[in-house]
């Protein structure tokens, strides 16, 4: 080992590398992972249900929306649903890699999820109104997660951050044609 500014870095490499053969059976998390595994599967688990119930909401209206006008939005929520799949993905696989199972069983979906399906019955405008409260809800909840995974899991949190973004864009996407689709006012800019 040695010291630069203060900070300890591992230089032997014979040292790296027998650590690295000691425990094969723990795949990617090594011994400085610093956070409970089991609780950050846990919490993806939860992010994996919501991207599940997005998914299934965004192609349930891609499908039901009618209307002349409804083209724009249906290629949205189809769109949206292909983003939140990929987002599912990537969560699945962070919940592999730290050794868990991906939980895709549809039993309890709903309680493990933090956004809801929703109304299959709505009109356009309501599907709009539907998709942007999700979203918001989304937002917040990855929010919450990156501050949890901070610098002790920064992969995770890279992965969430990137999540986050999309699901910012997304909620933009279900705002504009919300106002498009009321003829309301756009939100006050600050």
């Amino acid at each position: 080992m040695t010291k630069t500014n203060g900070e300890t870095f591992l230089s032997d490499v014979k040292e790296l590398r027998a650590r690295a053969r000691e425990n094969l059976a723990k795949g990617a998390v090594t011994d400085n992972y610093e956070l409970d595994p089991k609780q950050s599967i846990d919490l993806l688990q939860n992010a994996l249900a919501t991207e599940i119930v997005c998914i299934l909401r965004y192609t349930m209206h891609a499908v039901a929306a009618t209307g002349i006008a409804s083209e724009g939005p249906k290629s949205e929520f189809a769109q949206h649903a292909a983003e939140e799949r990929g987002h599912m993905e990537k969560i699945a696989e962070r919940i592999n890699q730290l050794g868990g199972i991906p939980n895709f069983n549809p039993k309890g979906l709903a309680s493990r999820a933090a956004s809801e399906y929703g109304a299959s019955d709505l009109d356009l405008v309501g599907m709009l109104k539907e998709n942007l409260i999700a979203e918001r809800i989304a937002i917040e909840h990855y929010r919450e997660l990156i501050q949890h995974f901070g610098e002790r899991d920064s992969t995770t949190r890279t992965m969430l951050e990137g999540i986050l973004a999309n699901e910012e864009e997304h909620a933009n996407d279900m705002h504009d044609l919300l106002v498009a689709h009321e003829g309301t006012p756009m939100l006050p800019r600050d």
